[in-house]
């Protein structure tokens, strides 16, 4: 990469002033000899706000298995306390119409939280694909240094050994003409 204008045109096929900034950016800790690679979700979580953290919480518990058995618990309780413990004063007897407007607020709340978690999702999902593109070009780019190297290093050997055979050849000559 000594030759970085050749170098870019070569293998982006565009100029230097045509490159974007993560090409850019890539070819710099290229050329610094500098990673690029780092941990995604550290770097991701880095720049995540309070409420985003509070999102994925949410949408964390309520999307596993303890939450749902222990809302089906919690459901089993509301049913059999209205109905067989408080029989004649249930506060929610049979149909259940104030466990209704419960379960209907609590989905009303939590569907649009957990939609924001899966938003983040995506948005960390683009930014792994960013970051696994850099990457990818940044190992390209040093097996391409590489294979210039070892070319480089393949040509000046041969030239060392057209020289070498030269010079046998007219060590030879100079023997069969003596």
């Amino acid at each position: 990469m000594h030759n970085l204008p050749n170098f870019v045109h070569l293998h982006f096929d565009k100029t230097a002033d045509e490159l974007g900034e993560t090409e850019k950016r890539v070819l710099k800790k290229a050329h610094e000899r500098k990673i690029v690679s780092t941990d995604i979700n550290a770097a991701f979580s880095a720049n995540a706000s309070y409420g985003e953290r509070l999102a994925d919480g949410i949408a964390r518990v309520g999307g596993s298995w303890s939450f749902i058995v222990g809302f089906l618990l919690f459901l089993v309780f509301w049913c059999v306390v209205n109905t067989v413990i408080l029989l004649t004063r249930a506060f929610d007897p049979y149909p259940f119409i104030f466990l209704n407007l419960v379960l209907s607020m609590l989905a009303a709340i939590q569907a649009p939280i957990i939609m924001m978690s899966q938003n983040r999702q995506t948005e960390r999902d683009r930014f792994e694909a960013a970051k696994d593109y850099e990457v990818n070009l940044k190992a390209e780019l040093e097996v391409l240094s590489l294979h210039q190297k070892i070319d480089m290093q393949v040509l000046a050997e041969l030239s060392v050994v057209k020289e070498e055979i030269a010079k046998l050849s007219r060590l030879v000559a100079e023997r069969n003409g003596a």
